[in-house]
C-alpha cells in the first residue's frame, strides 16, 4: 500500500482546487498514454505528482462513485498509485462492483489488440477484467502502441 508522506509531498508538483487538478491530472493520463475517460471524479481538493517516481495522488472532499457501463466504481477520499507508460500500479482508495462482487483494483493497463486496444482492470487477489479502450475515451485517444 502507498502512503501519503510529508517526504513525497516536498519532493511533489502539488495542486489546489477541482479544475486545476482535473486539468493536470487529465494531461497526465494523456502523457503516460491512459484514456482522460478514467477521471470521472469531481471535487477534488489536492492532488500531486512525484515524476523521479511516478507516484501520484487524489484528495477528495467525500467519496464518490461513477458507473462505466456495468461496473461501479468507488473512489476513496485519498488515492495514490505509481504511473508509468500505459500503466497504473499499486493503485490504492478504488474499488470495483461487477453484479454483487466488490474487488479493490491495483493495477491499470492499456494493451494493444488484434481488435483494437483493450484497458485491463487487475486486482490484488489477480482478478482481471479487460474492456474496449473506447468505453473510456471522453476526448482524443492518448493511447500509443
Amino acid at each position: 500500500m502507498s502512503f501519503l508522506t510529508e517526504e513525497l509531498k516536498s519532493k511533489a508538483e502539488v495542486y489546489y482546487g477541482d479544475k486545476v487538478c482535473r486539468e493536470k491530472f487529465s494531461l497526465l493520463l494523456a502523457q503516460i498514454g491512459l484514456p482522460d475517460g478514467l477521471l470521472t471524479i469531481e471535487d477534488i481538493e489536492e492532488c500531486g505528482y512525484v515524476k523521479e517516481i511516478g507516484f501520484v495522488w487524489l484528495k477528495l472532499q467525500k467519496k464518490r462513485e461513477h458507473r462505466f457501463d456495468n461496473i461501479l466504481v468507488c473512489y476513496d477520499t485519498v488515492i495514490t498509485a505509481y504511473v508509468e507508460h500505459n500503466k497504473i500500479k499499486n493503485l490504492t482508495g478504488v474499488k470495483a462492483r461487477d453484479f454483487f462482487l466488490w474487488f479493490t483494483l491495483t493495477d491499470i493497463y492499456v494493451k494493444g489488440q488484434p481488435e483494437g486496444p483493450v484497458i485491463t482492470f487487475k486486482s490484488f487477489v489477480g482478478f482481471s477484467m479487460s474492456f474496449p479502450l473506447s468505453l473510456f475515451k471522453s476526448g482524443k485517444e492518448p493511447y500509443e502502441q
